[in-house]
């Protein structure tokens, strides 16, 4: 496993649970942990559609720290708590992946662990050419 790269973004759940934000496998694929609306630590407010804006940047720090930016995004997963929300968070998707169009699925959940948080998302990206 010496070949896996981790990455933490030093969010407070990282340590507390132990995982790491995102994992670089050495085949270039790439895994971003589920993301949400925190920003240093704190839940930032915000309706569906900026719960999702910020969830998704939270992944894209998370890449940029392996090199990796949204065009390398191939798959996101959506967890959001109502169905109501599907219109902003999927705008909010439509506007930041319109271009790339990964593989996306949007699944309806019965919370999270901190009931403020309405969305939370999870990317995974490929590297084109895969580390030798």
């Amino acid at each position: 496993m010496s070949d896996v790269r981790r990455v933490s973004t030093g969010a407070p759940w990282e340590e507390a649970f132990g995982y790491s934000r995102a994992v670089e496998l050495p085949n270039g694929l790439v895994l971003v942990a589920g993301c949400t609306s925190v920003i240093d630590g704190v839940i930032a407010p915000g309706d569906p559609y900026e719960q999702t804006v910020n969830s998704f940047n939270v992944a894209f720090a998370a890449l940029e720290q392996l090199g990796l930016g949204r065009d390398d995004v191939v798959r996101t997963r959506l967890y959001l708590t109502h169905a109501r929300d599907v219109d902003d968070v999927g705008r909010a998707h439509k506007e930041l992946f319109d271009a790339v169009r990964p593989a996306a699925s949007m699944i309806i959940v019965s919370g999270f662990v901190d009931p403020r948080l309405v969305v939370e998302v999870e990317v995974e990206a490929y590297r084109g050419e895969a580390r030798s």
